[in-house]
């Protein structure tokens, strides 16, 4: 190991994504780079330049040594980052940390630990690198493409509303409450066939989420007793919903109640498998379109380290 390789590895690589920050994102590089001075932070960085250009930034810092990395964006940078992490061979991917600056529209990830959408306080948790090694799904489609998440994943009515959300992000925070609701009016359901366990299931589907985190779609909460480290996928099936059924309980997409709808069931599984009979619907992972489709999915325990806000 040289001796620039024994310097990286305890310095931080920051990947920033420049599109975030609904605009204001050299106001917040500044800021950025006070507070990391300020605390004394060793740190190099880039900018990407074009879409997934993390993955092969992150693959490179860790060639050159790194071992910890800083996402700057939101929830699309941050899944990027990780699929970089999981993709790249040089080091076992446990190995490797990663702390986040939110700067996007949804930052889903960053709620289940309650990890501040604010610079300073967020730079703050990264200093005291408190980590937990946390569970990553990995998905395979139909063309074997293997894609990551560190989130949540699905396919149907979620994925509808992530390829409706590309035309509505000028909106800000409120274009995911839009899309749903374009969602609830024109996304036609079908029906999937879901085996995992010793189980198939064949039912009308408005979609079927894959959990590892709380969140999702701007904060709506789909999945149920999470547990990031637990080994397994929160799988949540919604069934027949119908628009008025969404609708009369938008609450409880916020609270996580909607998990006790009887059009609902949940399940716990490492591997699960879901063939749609009648259509090819969007896939979505961490709020990214991935394919269309049938899909598989399967958990990777206690892959990578993740700077939180431990309480």
């Amino acid at each position: 190991m040289s001796y620039i390789d024994k310097i990286n590895r305890f310095s931080w690589f920051i990947i920033a994504n420049s599109t975030s920050g609904n605009g204001d994102f050299s106001k917040q590089w500044k800021e950025i780079r006070q507070n990391l001075n300020h605390k004394n932070l060793d740190y190099s960085f880039a900018f990407t330049q074009f879409s997934k250009h993390e993955v092969d930034l992150v693959q490179n810092a860790i060639k050159k040594g790194f071992r910890n990395i800083i996402s700057v964006g939101g929830d699309g940078t941050l899944h990027n980052v990780v699929n970089g992490i999981m993709l790249q061979r040089y080091v076992k991917t446990s190995e490797l940390t990663i702390g986040v600056i939110p700067l996007g529209t949804g930052n889903d990830w960053i709620k289940t630990y309650h990890i501040p959408n604010h610079i300073e306080k967020s730079i703050e948790i990264i200093q005291r690198k408190k980590t937990i090694l946390q569970d990553i799904g990995v998905l395979k489609t139909t063309n074997c493409k293997l894609t990551y998440f560190n989130n949540v994943a699905g396919l149907g009515y979620d994925g509808y509303i992530v390829n409706k959300l590309k035309s509505l992000k000028r909106f800000g925070a409120i274009a995911y409450l839009l899309a749903g609701i374009y969602g609830l009016l024109f996304y036609k359901k079908s029906t999937f066939k879901i085996i995992f366990d010793d189980k198939v299931i064949e039912t009308n589907c408005l979609m079927t989420i894959f959990g590892i985190c709380k969140f999702s779609g701007g904060g709506m909460q789909f999945t149920k007793n999470v547990h990031t480290t637990d080994g397994l996928l929160d799988i949540t099936i919604a069934k027949n919903l119908t628009f008025f059924d969404l609708i009369f309980h938008l609450p409880k997409l916020y609270s996580g109640k909607i998990v006790q709808h009887k059009k609902v069931a949940t399940y716990k599984t490492n591997r699960i498998t879901v063939i749609p009979k009648n259509a090819k619907p969007f896939i979505q992972a961490d709020g990214e379109l991935v394919g269309t489709g049938e899909v598989s999915v399967e958990i990777i325990e206690k892959a990578v380290k993740f700077c939180v806000n431990i309480l």
